[in-house]
């Protein structure tokens, strides 16, 4: 094959460079076809992906939006100044909520262990009480 056809098809055709340009979600359905046609091809496109780091970036991808909104980084603003006071409010207002339902869930944890522990003692106590020796009579 000449350089010039080598050319032509990877622009007419579907070269294995267009590859790279697929979407997220053509990869996932491929995966899953392959996997469908045949575990092993699907096995191969599961090696490719984490191979080539595509799953890597979508991991990281999830793991940096989720750090800048933790790290209290915004988005940008949109230049509209009222709706951005709205929203910087609103997001404050529910961090604080967030923060605020994390005590609350702690404090249940922490009653119901302080609660288990007791029942715990308890049944102890009763169990120790129960098989001391008795006193004898003289």
């Amino acid at each position: 094959m000449s350089h010039a056809s080598d050319a032509s098809a990877s622009q007419n055709g579907f070269g294995l460079e267009r590859l790279d340009d697929l979407p997220k979600g053509a990869w996932i359905a491929i995966m899953v076809i392959a996997f469908v046609l045949a575990w092993p091809i699907g096995l191969a496109v599961l090696g490719y992906l984490l191979w080539s780091g595509k799953m890597q970036s979508w991991r990281s991808d999830y793991r940096c939006g989720k750090r800048s909104r933790r790290h209290g980084r915004r988005s940008r603003a949109t230049g509209n100044s009222a709706f951005d006071g709205y929203r910087s409010e609103t997001l404050k207002r529910l961090e604080e909520e967030q923060e605020a339902f994390e005590a609350f869930l702690a404090q249940l944890r922490q009653a119901k262990d302080q609660k288990e522990f007791d029942e715990f003692m308890a049944m102890r106590t009763r169990a120790d009480e129960g098989s001391a020796p008795s006193p004898t009579a003289v």
